[in-house]
């Protein structure tokens, strides 16, 4: 089978209920876009707990097992020295992923991160769960949504953070997600991987009902590899689905006839003449290699996005049992291409040291000795103002 990858438009959700912290918001100048290029980091820290037990931390991170607070704070050294060194004075925004609340965030920006100037700092979790997520950013959050959901009877462990930025005056929105993780099984989660991406494409929707030109952005750890769908034999519809006449197929986007013809053709006469399902039910992403993206197979899906995994990306960013996964994204809309506003210039994978070992893997951390960074490596997307 051709793994095909295209796509077209983007749009995202409705908001629900969840808990959100806000840790210094403060009025701010934004002129340090003046340069007209700003650089986002994600990184998943891998368990970013602070020194207090609150009886919700993972069993490596209680005090009878060892951790305590001068461990946590030279975590927070190492994690902000490391950003540091990212750029010529770090990321303009940076995005953490498996952060345990707020303070830590807060301390990151007022203690470790002094320098770079991020003095708009939120935090995003559910109550009574472990860990969420956070940003900090040199740039003011002109407004901030928290959404979650328990349409399926379970609740989203992590919520997704809907952050609006306008640096330079030109705005931008992130979409910060953690998304269920595959423990328990890949079928049995998926759902709820697919509801995250269901609600991500109803806020879009009315995000581009208000501004179609605003381009959107989503990141963080999804869990899900960009070819999910071909690591599970094209025998699942997954949260992100490639622009491939085989996924539009199992997703119920083509007809059968249209489907049986189209199979794994590339001739343009008969996928001119398929006949798509104008009403599908969409609870997945689409992603294409193109830029800007744009889809052959989903002509009438919303939330199409063009992932640089497999095209400008390396192996990818998580290290699991001797396999490689690319289960860390940016995603962007089409709008990043358009010629007014924030436009996508690269995207890297800081596979390098401190953040990698000599092996060449993600140098994990280890709660009991102290040493390692993250099993995670930090992506880093760089945005040019047209």
């Amino acid at each position: 089978m051709k793994k095909y990858f295209s796509v077209g438009l983007a749009v995202l959700c409705l908001p629900l209920t969840s808990c959100f912290d806000s840790c210094g918001v403060y009025p701010g100048n934004d002129e340090l876009a003046k340069n007209r290029q700003i650089s986002i980091a994600s990184w998943n820290v891998q368990a970013l707990f602070d020194g207090s037990d609150e009886g919700i931390e993972y069993e490596d991170y209680r005090p009878t097992n060892g951790w305590n607070a001068e461990k946590y704070e030279a975590r927070l050294t190492a994690i902000a020295a490391a950003l540091d060194g990212v750029c010529e004075r770090g990321p303009d925004v940076a995005v953490l992923i498996e952060v345990e609340n707020s303070g830590v965030i807060d301390t990151l920006g007022n203690n470790y991160f002094k320098k770079n100037g991020y003095v708009h700092r939120l935090f995003a979790g559910n109550p009574g769960y472990s860990l969420g997520v956070g940003i900090l950013s040199r740039y003011s959050i002109t407004k901030y949504t928290v959404h979650s959901s328990n349409k399926l009877n379970e609740v989203l462990p992590r919520p997704i953070a809907e952050i609006h930025l306008e640096p330079g005056g030109s705005p931008l929105v992130l979409f910060i997600c953690h998304w269920k993780s595959k423990l328990g099984g890949d079928e049995s989660t998926e759902k709820m991987r697919r509801e995250a991406a269901r609600l991500i494409i109803r806020r879009g929707t009315e995000i581009h009902a208000e501004n179609p030109r605003i381009p959107i952005l989503v990141l963080g750890d999804l869990n899900e590899n960009y070819d999910e769908f071909y690591r599970r034999e094209e025998k699942a519809v997954c949260a992100l689905m490639p622009d491939d006449p085989a996924a539009a197929r199992y997703a119920g986007f083509l007809t059968e006839n249209a489907a049986a013809s189209v199979g794994d053709t590339e001739d343009t006469d008969i996928l001119e003449n398929a006949v798509f399902k104008e009403e599908s039910p969409q609870d997945f992403l689409v992603l294409s290699s193109l830029n800007p993206p744009c889809s052959a197979f989903f002509p009438y899906a919303t939330g199409v996005y063009y992932t640089p995994w497999g095209s400008e990306l390396g192996n990818g960013s998580y290290y699991y049992k001797g396999v490689w996964e690319t289960i860390d994204h940016f995603l962007l809309s089409p709008e990043f291409w358009q010629e007014n506003g924030w436009q996508f210039q690269s995207v890297s994978v800081l596979n390098m040291e401190p953040f990698t070992n000599s092996k060449g893997e993600p140098a994990s951390y280890n709660a009991r000795t102290g040493f390692g960074l993250s099993d995670h490596l930090p992506l880093l997307l760089i945005l040019n103002l047209n």
